[in-house]
């Protein structure tokens, strides 16, 4: 994680080139949520509330993350706040969004686990614009060539719905931080999301039935699901040790047993 920056701490310069554009900043919350920016806040402005959010230009790994919310925007604005401007100044780079008045969901709840379901039906069948990253090549090192291609499609993935990238307001969720987009297959963040339903302690059987309301899910190949929970496990087992990675892996391997049910 970048280490964080104040919105104060920023050159004058950084500032005054948002401010060019948001009219005068008249107060700021920071935000602590967020793995790659190195700068995060709320800025209530003469243009209204907006979220900033920033890395340092030499900062290869962030601005590539970026680079993808920029690519990805104009085809989410209807599940993700709208990305204003990008401000470059001063050594940084800067994303605008509209605020969204919202709190991080809440997977214990049911109620918050369908309005999780509404945003994420709503990009089932959205296409991932050009350059974006394929979803596959990121197992290029331990899956085969034949199992890589099982994990191949055009749908616009988000695959990190964690409960901090999905905020609830105004009767609806919105799905924010799109810097780990990927083109693949749209299952693939059905079954993230059910992972992550597991992790918030709602049990397995319960959480792959709120899959089952996905046709993409209910459609796919159990050998799929295999090839995609064989590449994250071997990942994680390399990061943290077979031990470590028991807890998660034991998550993802549930969803083996929903696809084999399923036949």
């Amino acid at each position: 994680m970048a280490p964080r920056i104040e919105w104060r701490d920023l050159p004058g310069v950084v500032r005054a080139a948002v401010e060019a554009r948001t009219g005068p900043v008249l107060g700021v919350k920071p935000v602590s949520d967020g793995l790659t920016c190195a700068v995060a806040a709320r800025l209530d402005t003469a243009a209204g509330a907006l979220f900033v959010k920033g890395v340092p230009v030499e900062d290869v790994e962030g601005r590539g993350a970026q680079r993808w919310e920029v690519v990805v925007s104009p085809v989410v604005r209807s599940v993700s706040p709208v990305l204003r401007w990008q401000v470059e100044a001063g050594g940084w780079d800067l994303l605008v969004f509209e605020c969204v008045d919202g709190r991080h969901v809440d997977l214990v709840q049911e109620e918050d686990r369908q309005l999780v379901a509404d945003v994420l039906r709503s990009v089932q069948g959205v296409c991932a614009p050009g350059g974006v990253p394929r979803f596959a090549d990121r197992f290029a090192d331990v899956l085969g060539a034949d199992e890589l291609a099982l994990l191949s499609g055009d749908a616009l993935l988000h695959t990190d719905t964690n409960p901090h990238n999905l905020l609830v307001g105004g009767n609806r969720a919105w799905l924010v931080d799109w810097a780990m987009s990927a083109v693949g297959p749209a299952w693939v963040d059905v079954a993230y999301t059910t992972v992550r339903l597991m992790e918030a302690d709602v049990p397995a059987c319960e959480a792959l039935g709120w899959a089952a309301q996905f046709s993409s899910w209910r459609g796919v190949d159990p050998v799929a699901v295999e090839a995609f929970v064989t590449g994250v496990c071997r990942q994680w087992e390399a990061r943290v040790g077979v031990a470590g990675a028991r807890p998660s892996n034991a998550r993802f391997a549930a969803l083996l047993g929903a696809t084999v049910t399923a036949l």
